[in-house]
């Protein structure tokens, strides 16, 4: 199937109508079509066999379904399994499905490398290759072994869910219709940085999925020198959005915090942390750091973590240590692609995920 032809995958219950109208079709044969695409999951056109042949032929003319297999996997002892997929020019993506007893969660891209240039990213080091489609999102949804069986999915893979948030809300859309995937936005979470006070805004107002916040340190000089988007959107700003939304009951808000010893992990840190996030419903996920290639941060030993942890408890914010995973497959976001681009150096001891 040429791959110049535009993809079904990605569109909406309105611009499948259009298409129905295009060849021929009855308005109706939009829920035809987005029931194959998305509920049975087609990979072909000729597939949708409650179209006419005829039809099933016009459409073929003009449209391909937009499904791309995995280019490659990676699987780890724990279960955790990477996949690479066609990105853009010059870099593919990843994406990464955890199992954890009786979830599965994906983790999926939404850009193919990022503009963000956070210190400690692997997939910032290799620059911005260019923004995902909604239907290069939704087939990582689609695409991946165990697609039928996921619970969860977080954008947290490569790139700023909110610098491409066009995109990210049509996927979301998607996943969540009653004419598409039809999934809770419960099961869905978005990471961001905090790029624009617009662009959060627009975030919380089209979606009811959970949100999750990159902080990492406290201190707006320090976050920083970690985290250029600080200057954008100070921390302040980004948490102060948050105290007027209704978290209890919409929806989750957590706070990603990844931990580097002798950087953020001093109890200065947690006491300041804890009064910048006063006032809000907001969790906090402490990340193990694994080292990433020609980088002076280092890990922060086990102890001092669970007194960094217990120190938020006790001043009232939940803090739990999130769990490393498929550290023996370069599970960290941009290891994979960098590997298979052969610009990136890679390291086996990174964990999924702890970019985001």
């Amino acid at each position: 199937m040429p791959r110049n032809l535009p993809p079904l995958i990605g569109m909406n219950l309105d611009e499948l109508r259009q298409v129905a109208a295009e060849v021929g079709l009855k308005p109706f044969a939009a829920k035809q079509m987005a029931a194959w695409l998305y509920a049975r999951r087609a990979t072909s056109i000729d597939a949708m066999t409650d179209l006419s042949k005829a039809a099933r032929e016009r459409l073929a003319l003009s449209y391909r379904i937009g499904r791309e297999e995995p280019l490659a996997e990676a699987r780890s002892a724990d279960g955790t399994a990477k996949y690479l997929f066609s990105g853009a020019p010059g870099r593919d993506i990843e994406t990464v499905m955890i199992p954890d007893r009786e979830r599965a969660t994906l983790c999926v891209s939404s850009q193919a490398g990022c503009k963000m240039r956070c210190a400690f990213c692997m997939t910032g080091r290799q620059g911005f290759h260019g923004s995902l489609s909604a239907a290069q999102i939704i087939n990582q949804v689609l695409s991946v072994p165990e697609s039928a069986e996921l619970t969860n999915i977080v954008f947290m893979g490569m790139g700023e869910p909110a610098d491409n948030l066009d995109a990210v809300l049509r996927a979301i859309d998607i996943l969540t219709a009653p004419w598409g995937l039809a999934w809770s936005p419960r099961r869905i979470t978005v990471s961001t940085v905090g790029i624009s006070e617009a662009s959060v805004r627009r975030l919380l107002d089209s979606t009811d999925v959970h949100l999750a916040l990159s902080i990492h340190s406290p201190f707006a000089a320090e976050r920083a020198s970690l985290m250029p988007a600080e200057r954008a959107l100070p921390s302040e700003r980004l948490i102060g959005i948050m105290r007027g939304e209704d978290f209890a009951h919409q929806r989750r808000l957590s706070v990603e915090y990844i931990m580097w010893g002798g950087l953020n992990d001093s109890m200065r840190h947690a006491d300041a942390l804890a009064r910048l996030l006063r006032g809000t419903d907001a969790r906090v996920n402490i990340i193990p750091f694994h080292h990433i290639p020609d980088s002076d941060l280092r890990p922060s030993p086990r102890p001092v973590m669970e007194a960094f942890r217990d120190r938020l408890n006790s001043a009232g914010i939940i803090a739990t240590i999130r769990a490393s995973r498929g550290q023996d497959i370069d599970a960290a976001c941009g290891l994979l692609a960098g590997r298979n681009n052969h610009d990136t150096p890679q390291s086996p001891t990174d964990t999924i995920c702890q970019t985001r």
